[in-house]
């Protein structure tokens, strides 16, 4: 089952409009709904139950601890978000492209869908949300407020106590008033003179005024009002931003207005005043959304690096989310730290991150270029195209190039990570490494506490691959560099793919049509591959069992197995493969393919052609990178079919930039265990204290099991009291017999120790008649007799156990003489 883990730009529309709670920041991502601690950033809840991307999110505006959610797939699901259970599933039936949910609607919202039998063409209605016993509804009472809006969420916005409504688009503006059912429309000019621009951006109401704020492609704001005549209606304009305003937001009470554009810059504008006006800046990257906590306390922006600032009323920065970054071009492929298990790519420009899985955040950026870049088109910069890591994550390699296509600037860097100040530091930096592209790069995996067997290979364009090694500098201090140890070439082809063998020894370089087989200690060529037609395209080595065999995979679609042993073709298929990724804790490998506009998986061992997994129409997109993760701790997998995921996660990158990953479990098995914890158990932050105790408590219970005493049921109820909903619980009278009942201990259910003491007291007054030596071993038997009975069911009464001793004490060694 696929799974996307972080949709860069899923985080958009309604993501982050008028739905930040107090101590909690709801954000809509891919597929799912994240809830995010304002105060830790941790994301505390992964609700998820819609089958395409979500494209709004709205507190109920009766219920400020229900939400309300709307997706691609024709459906608006109501969810209690502090249990992350759906309460509701309404279906529309049409795609839906944004949510509204004014308080003055009752038992309705307001949705944007397509008009049918129009393209593009997009409709303002109203949902009327049926009542009814079930958990899935129809929702098929549709009303058209109005036709002709935009698509995005940030085109439509309602006034003052839900009295109107607004569209803009283009350069028309709509206003709807519900009481007098009246549309009064407004146009500016299509001219665009001496540099503007008056297409509308955004728009957004005053909360206490009949005022509407309007945003335009030429940075200007207008301040509408007396909207309500169609002729004598006002607006002023506020001027700042050089570029199109992205959106705005006013604040709680209606003085203040908060806009962001392209700038990085948040703008306070003060009594709709263009001379009054703050600004916190150098946000990092354009603002897409911005949104204002129910308090006005707070207040959030979404930036186009997939971010959410936290930001205070007095603009000062509070905090940051960082989620996956969305990268113009992921150049470096999908590489996993050894240390962190953390993916890296790239990042911000110039830059690599790190970004962890677990927490579905950033942990860190690393400045691989060193200069500022400058947002100009057209203008050839350094960028970030290659890294490699060695086995132990202690050696980073990075190549950078200018974006000329003939006569590019190389450096190639190594970098040492200092246990000190726990990041990389920059040790040698090589200025063109190749007179032409590096098309590839690779350590040896060998065990790096031996300096001699560390090496670094490099492929490019100029027809070589290069070795490099670490030599001591002659300075006092012992330091040590990296330098060109050897040149390799064949027939004068271009190195397109380098990897080493498992042990170090073998080293595999393509060039074009050609696999080469190298000696890694005296570099001597070993043996040649090829499978015409078709330059290489993909090549690696199988692993533990499978070792002897080289795998690679050409452009015009071939997949082929040679053995090293006979140097021979072992077996080849036609699959187009475009991926090709083998897991570093097993032999298996992973091959994508992309065939009639779809990926497919096929999963295999090189020493059996015949996959052991198949997917087909893995995704729509077009997968083009892929990394195997390795686990904590092997997964438990009762299914063969995915026992290759047990030690591994298997993560894609698709050219849309979404990272998904195959998972073996079903999505309700995936949001149990967070769907279970209690709210405010979850807004805790971990501490070391709070993990060591408990740590602690589940020793404890651990111990008091296997003490025998009767903990699991009482447990189990009272979790099953605290932690469901108390909506869906059944009264009070019912459950009061089950509850009382838990905490009573059966008499048939005694502890282990119980029946010792029993046992013992028993074996004391059976014991009256018998010599010492016989009270011993009865004693000692009894003992033994006593664990037995803590694992038994069936247990004997008093006057049996008393029976039974009598024959143990009976001599029967005059059986033997027969």
């Amino acid at each position: 089952k696929m799974g996307r883990r972080s949709a860069p730009r899923a985080c958009g529309g309604s993501a982050l409009r008028r739905v930040f709670p107090l101590r909690y920041l709801l954000c809509a991502s891919g597929d799912f709904v994240k809830v995010y601690s304002v105060s830790t950033e941790e994301t505390l809840r992964l609700m998820g139950g819609h089958a395409d991307l979500v494209t709004g999110i709205q507190l109920n505006p009766h219920n400020h601890m229900q939400l309300y959610s709307s997706s691609l797939d024709g459906t608006i699901k109501l969810w209690d978000f502090m249990d992350g259970i759906p309460i509701k599933t309404f279906t529309v039936g049409s795609k839906l492209l944004a949510l509204y949910a004014p308080a003055s609607a009752e038992d309705s919202v307001f949705v944007v869908i397509p008009k049918k039998g129009e393209r593009d063409t997009f409709q303002l209605v109203s949902v009327k949300l049926a009542k009814g016993a079930g958990q899935d509804l129809e929702a098929k009472e549709l009303s058209v407020v109005l036709d002709g809006v935009g698509a995005s969420m940030k085109h439509i916005a309602f006034g003052r106590e839900g009295e109107y409504v607004v569209s803009v688009k283009d350069v028309n503006l709509q206003v709807y008033f519900f009481k007098r059912k009246l549309l009064n429309r407004f146009s500016l000019s299509t001219l665009k003179t001496k540099g503007g621009d008056n297409n509308f951006s955004c728009v957004v109401c005053h909360p206490t005024e009949d005022c509407i704020a309007t945003g335009h492609a030429d940075g200007k704001i207008r301040l509408w009002r007396n909207f309500h005549h169609r002729k004598e209606y006002t607006y002023s304009t506020l001027h700042w931003h050089h570029d199109i305003v992205m959106d705005l937001a006013f604040s709680v009470e209606g003085t203040r207005l908060l806009s962001g554009g392209v700038e990085s810059v948040l703008v306070q504008w003060h009594n709709e005043s263009s001379c009054q006006k703050d600004f916190l800046p150098r946000l990092g990257s354009p603002i897409e959304y911005i949104s204002m906590s129910s308090d006005g306390a707070l207040c959030c922006t979404l930036h186009t690096d997939n971010r959410i600032t936290i930001i205070n009323s007095n603009l000062r920065f509070s905090r940051s989310i960082q989620g996956l970054i969305k990268s113009r071009d992921v150049k470096t492929g999908l590489v996993v730290d050894p240390r962190t298990k953390a993916l890296v790519l790239n990042g911000e420009p110039g830059h690599l991150q790190f970004y962890s899985l677990q927490s579905d955040q950033q942990l860190f950026s690393l400045d691989i270029v060193q200069r500022q870049y400058i947002h100009q088109a057209g203008l050839k910069q350094s960028d970030l195209v290659k890294v490699a890591f060695s086995a132990r994550g202690t050696w980073l390699a990075t190549v950078e190039e200018s974006e000329e296509v003939t006569d590019p600037e190389l450096q190639l860097k190594l970098w040492f990570y200092n246990e000190e100040t726990q990041s990389f530091k920059l040790n040698t930096r090589i200025n063109s490494p190749h007179d032409n592209h590096i098309t590839d790069m690779c350590f040896r995996d060998m065990n790096e506490l031996e300096e001699d067997s560390l090496i670094l290979v490099t492929t490019g364009r100029d027809c070589v691959f290069k070795v490099w090694v670490m030599v001591e500098d002659t300075d006092p201090e012992g330091n040590v560099s990296w330098s060109c140890d050897f040149v390799g070439s064949y027939h004068n082809y271009q190195a397109t793919n380098c990897c080493f063998s498992e042990d170090g020894s073998l080293l595999a370089v393509s060039f074009e049509e050609t696999v080469t087989v190298w000696d890694s200690l005296t570099w001597d060529l070993k043996c040649t591959f090829c499978h015409p037609p078709g330059n290489i395209r993909n090549i690696c080595f199988g692993r533990q069992t499978c070792s002897k065999y080289l795998i690679g995979a050409t452009d015009y679609g071939f997949l082929c197995c040679w053995n090293l042993l006979t140097c021979a073709l072992e077996w080849s298929a036609h699959l187009n493969v475009v991926v090709l990724q083998p897991d570093p804790l097993s032999e298996h490998i992973a091959a994508v393919s992309w065939l009639s506009k779809e990926s497919s998986l096929f999963v295999f061992k090189p020493n059996e052609p015949r996959p052991i997994y198949i997917q087909r129409n893995l995704c729509k997109e077009k997968i083009l990178l892929a990394a195997f993760v390795p686990r904590d701790e092997p997964e438990i997998i009762s299914s063969e079919k995915y026992y290759w995921l047990r030690r591994s996660q298997l993560f894609f990158l698709t050219d849309t930039q979404e990272l998904m990953t195959l998972s073996t479990k079903s999505l309700e098995e995936r949001l149990t265990p967070s769907s279970k914890q209690l709210a405010v158990e979850e807004s805790l932050p971990v501490t070391p204290f709070s993990l060591l105790l408990g740590k602690h408590r589940r020793q404890q219970a651990q111990e008091d099991t296997e003490l025998g005493k009767p903990v699991v049921g009482v447990i189990t109820v009272n979790v099953q009291l605290l932690h469901t909903p108390a909506h869906v619980l059944p009264s009070a009278s019912f459950l009061c017999t089950i509850f009382i009942n838990s905490l009573l201990i059966s008499k048939e259910n005694k502890s282990a120790e119980e029946i010792a003491d029993e046992v013992e007291v028993e074996s004391e007054k059976a014991e009256d008649d018998s010599d010492e030596e016989d009270v011993t071993e009865m004693e000692q038997e009894d003992t033994s007799h006593t664990e037995l009975l803590g694992e038994m069911t069936c247990k004997l009464s008093k006057s049996q156990e008393k029976e039974l001793r009598k024959i143990r004490k009976t001599d029967y060694s005059w059986i033997s003489a027969f």
